[in-house]
């Protein structure tokens, strides 16, 4: 009696400090120096320096003057994580989230003297974030002395897009990763087993045929986050039950909002507008049937793909915003056992952690790509998240006896897995379906190798439909290469699927 007497003093105590009427806010000395901010070359190479001798970089340690320059270079919008802990992200289980928002809240109109619709762009339902408007360094300062704070973060700054000297419009065309085009395969690269479906060269690297002896995936929900499901490639559509794919079901929900405007809520919908996510969704899901185009992994595995981005650099408010809100809505789906994301970051981005770990913490296995090489990213090892200790880590390596990482693929001590996709003499990669139907196309890196990978967990789900997220996780990788030992850039290696579902 004596402890919830004592627990519900605090309360009542911390609330009384909340609603405690300061309003003049306590003065803020600021530098001469630092009164003005740093231009966005400054910014990115004191970012840069950070990757450099540290390997990665993360708002926590930037000064403040640091951050502010980064916010006025982004709009002026500021991502807020807080809570109890660093741990308190979830918001239902904190019982005093409301009241430490109102007070972080309060700090922000004291110090930017406006009105609280001047400053509050949404308050996040699921996870303790807000995101505001910022515009005066003092109101940094002042919040980051708050014990409530977990993470201060530039919301809209566009690292990248700066980086390589174009401020990317919100427009997905010409965008990393993206592209409609088509190939015709070359036969070496399929093989064709019934009704008439053509099983990729790499299924066979990973013993995935002799594996759908045992399991095909029925039953097992994937969840894809990543730019989207093509309207006009019926095998992910319309004709995702035909042949031996049977009894199972295709979602799918866009929450990526195409827009500079950070208030607006309106979705350009789950078509994809990129041609990335209907490639990720092909080699994961694609059924078994007799339009002689290639099969995927788990094809009787059910599909919920998200449209979170525009491309598969997570640049920018929006694509932020977009993922941390499928990865929750992933997390709060109680049919999902899987969720793949071959997207990423160079560096940590605080909302995109909380979604993960949200999704984690309902039972979720989660993979993410190491990262494939592009203009945007050839200067970092594994990308994030997918460093997260939440989240699997896939990269792709080339066929041979010896282990060597594809031409575009990022590897490194985070490295969980590996798939083989590209052939040693043609350099050709993964047969999946394409934009359209009837077209086929190759589809590399690390991104195909963990929608992959993702598929194979379905079909270990799916034989052993009781296990939990860890005993499918420890029987993946005790079918590898490696195991028990992690080499330090490949990780456990590449999956013998045929072990992992006997």
């Amino acid at each position: 009696m004596m402890k919830k007497l004592l627990k519900f003093s605090m309360l009542l105590l911390f609330v009384a400090s909340c609603s405690k009427d300061d309003s003049e806010p306590n003065t803020i000395t600021i530098d001469p120096a630092q009164k003005e901010p740093l231009t966005t070359t400054q910014v990115n190479t004191e970012i840069d320096n950070a990757i450099n001798t540290k390997g990665t970089f993360n708002w926590k340690d930037a000064s403040s003057h640091l951050v502010w320059s980064a916010t006025v270079h982004g709009n002026n919008i500021v991502s807020i994580g807080f809570g109890n802990s660093k741990n308190d992200f979830d918001r239902s289980k904190s019982s005093n989230s409301t009241a430490i928002q109102n007070q972080l809240l309060k700090i922000i109109q004291q110090y930017e003297g406006v009105s609280l619709d001047k400053i509050l762009i949404s308050s996040d339902q699921y996870l303790n974030i807000i995101n505001v408007i910022i515009k005066k360094q003092e109101t940094i300062i002042a919040l980051r002395k708050s014990q409530f704070i977990r993470y201060i973060e530039p919301a809209d700054y566009k690292y990248v897009a700066i980086k390589n000297g174009m401020m990317r419009s919100t427009s997905s065309s010409g965008s990393s990763g993206c592209g409609y085009e088509s190939e015709v395969l070359s036969a070496s690269n399929y093989t064709t087993i019934t009704p008439n479906a053509k099983v990729p060269w790499t299924f066979y690297q990973h013993n995935i045929p002799n594996a759908w002896n045992f399991s095909s995936g029925s039953g097992i929900t994937i969840g894809i986050v990543d730019t989207g499901l093509s309207p006009n490639q019926t095998l992910l559509g319309s004709s995702f039950n035909t042949g031996n794919s049977s009894g199972r079901t295709v979602q799918k929900f866009g929450v990526y909002v195409d827009s500079i405007w950070p208030w607006s809520t309106t979705t350009d919908g789950p078509n994809d507008q990129c041609g990335h996510g209907t490639s990720m969704c092909s080699v994961a899901t694609a059924p078994r049937n007799n339009n002689g185009l290639p099969v995927g992994v788990a094809y009787n595995a059910n599909l919920i793909i998200y449209r979170a981005a525009a491309n598969v650099v997570l640049d920018g408010y929006q694509e932020q915003e977009g993922v941390k809100k499928a990865f929750t809505a992933l997390g709060n789906n109680a049919n999902v056992k899987i969720i793949s994301m071959s997207m990423g970051y160079v560096f940590s981005v605080g909302k995109i952690e909380d979604g993960i770990r949200y999704a984690y913490s309902k039972g979720k296995l989660i993979f993410c790509a190491g990262g494939t090489s592009t203009s945007f990213t050839t200067f970092v090892g594994v990308i994030f998240p997918a460093w997260m200790p939440e989240v699997v880590a896939v990269t792709g390596v080339k066929e041979g006896n010896t282990y060597q990482k594809c031409d575009v693929c990022h590897t490194g001590n985070k490295i969980d897995f590996t798939i083989v996709m590209q052939r040693a003499t043609s350099g050709n990669s993964v047969p999946v379906n394409s934009y359209y139907d009837t077209q086929t196309d190759y589809v590399g890196g690390s991104s195909v190798a963990t929608a992959t990978t993702a598929g194979i967990a379905a079909l270990v789900w799916a034989k052993n439909p009781s296990w939990t997220r860890d005993q499918v996780l420890t029987k993946m990788r005790q079918s590898s290469n490696f195991y028990p030992n992690k080499d330090p850039e490949f990780g456990y290696g590449n999956i013998n699927a045929l072990l992992a579902v006997q």
